[in-house]
């Protein structure tokens, strides 16, 4: 198969990393993949890939609304997949969703899929839920398949007539599982702590996250001077890079224990990070399934994460973590510090997490789905493509029968 895989960008997280493991893969499967990013990447993360996948950077397609940038990355898409033309085009993320399913529409490619890694219309105004939902509803018109995160991210989608029960797919975010479940401390961990060599580990409070607004770093800044109160040799580690990162620097700055926030940025080993912590912590606002939830787990480690879509999937409040409201941080925040008070609480929690079967989201289990989602989306879409003899005899081979554009 030829396969485009479309992303807004290419940073850091789930529906990136998730992404390029299922091109590397479709690479070593033999398929011909080229993914296209928008402006904003991280240099290292496309090198990654760069020798198994063909990469192009599409400078118009960014992550916010602008009509203008936007009609040109359409235009920029159409002309790509039309002279590529390849068999399926997967659109991640929400902006290079809508953009690139509609061009892929118009180049008249036969087989559109989308992953729904996150729902844009979800814990937003009401203005921009309903175009937000307006944008999606077009768009799934001319989507062959959904590839979901979630259970629940499915049944939001079709609730809100986002395709049909028959066409989603639910895959989970795979990632390699031994990495996480017999990771070992970092390396001079003294250091990310600000510890002196030798001096006794703090209790450590982890982040796991992009420096982006909805992830509300800085709302949990300000809620931690609870748990300071509390534990005041606690440290909370904030391991992630992105856009917000110096709006994440002036709340550290401004906080009056900004001696306890330890920002390290992207870090390699993030299996380290998980392993060095007491509690790990979650404060999303909106977003799929995170990954990161079961990096948590997979690492055996009691969390606090907000009520997403989709977590009581994974996350059983008072089991094997804790589950706080989306919309209250200090909530969170006053839940790690009962966690890090009462020991016996936190080992049963670390005990239950380290026992939760996490095999759907492995990594193969990830790119088998998806190669058996595209054979059968493709099969079914074909039949549609293909001019009749009839028309053949007409004549009217050149037109392609059942994909007109808009």
């Amino acid at each position: 198969m030829k396969i485009v895989h479309v992303l807004t960008r290419l940073l850091r997280g789930g529906s990136e990393e998730n992404t390029l493991a299922c091109c590397l893969a479709q690479a070593r499967h033999g398929h011909e993949v080229l993914l296209v990013h928008g402006e904003e990447y991280d240099p290292i993360l496309r090198a990654s890939v760069a020798e198994a996948v063909r990469v192009m950077t599409l400078e118009k397609l960014i992550n916010s609304i602008s009509p203008s940038r936007d009609i040109s990355a359409f235009g920029q898409l159409t002309r790509l997949m039309r002279d590529w033309r390849p068999d399926i085009v997967h659109t991640h993320q929400s902006k290079a969703g809508i953009v690139g399913r509609l061009a892929a529409r118009e180049a008249n490619i036969p087989c559109i899929i989308h992953g729904v890694h996150i729902l844009p219309f979800v814990h937003v105004g009401k203005a921009q839920s309903l175009m937000y939902l307006a944008a999606e509803r077009l768009a799934a018109k001319v989507t062959q398949a959904f590839i979901d995160v979630s259970q629940a991210m499915r049944d939001i989608c079709i609730a809100n007539h986002l395709g049909s029960a028959a066409q989603h797919h639910v895959v989970h975010s795979g990632f390699d599982l031994t990495r996480f479940a017999n990771a070992q401390w970092p390396q001079q961990s003294h250091l990310l702590l600000g510890t002196a060599f030798g001096e006794p580990k703090p209790p450590v409070v982890l982040m796991l996250a992009a420096l982006e607004p909805r992830k509300r770093h800085v709302e949990f800044i300000e809620a931690f001077g609870q748990t300071v109160e509390r534990i005041p040799n606690v440290r909370l580690l904030l391991a992630g890079e992105g856009p917000a990162r110096s709006t994440v620097e002036s709340a550290i700055q401004r906080s009056p224990f900004a001696n306890n926030v330890r920002m390290i940025g992207y870090h390699s080993e993030p299996e380290r990070l998980i392993s060095l912590a007491d509690v790990c912590v979650l404060t999303s606002m909106r977003e799929g399934l995170p990954r990161v939830m079961m990096q948590y787990l997979a690492g055996g480690r009691a969390s606090v994460v907000s009520h997403l879509p989709g977590v009581e999937e994974v996350v059983k409040h008072g089991v094997n973590g804790i589950v706080t409201p989306a919309e209250d941080v200090g909530a969170a925040a006053a839940a790690v510090a009962d966690l890090l008070e009462n020991e016996q609480y936190r080992a049963r929690l670390a005990e239950s997490a380290k026992l939760t079967d996490l095999s759907s989201w492995g990594l193969d289990a990830m790119c088998d789905s998806v190669e058996l989602i595209y054979q059968s989306a493709l099969e079914s879409a074909l039949p549609a493509a293909r001019p009749n003899e009839a028309q053949i005899r007409a004549g009217l081979t050149k037109q392609t029968v059942g994909l007109h554009g808009f």
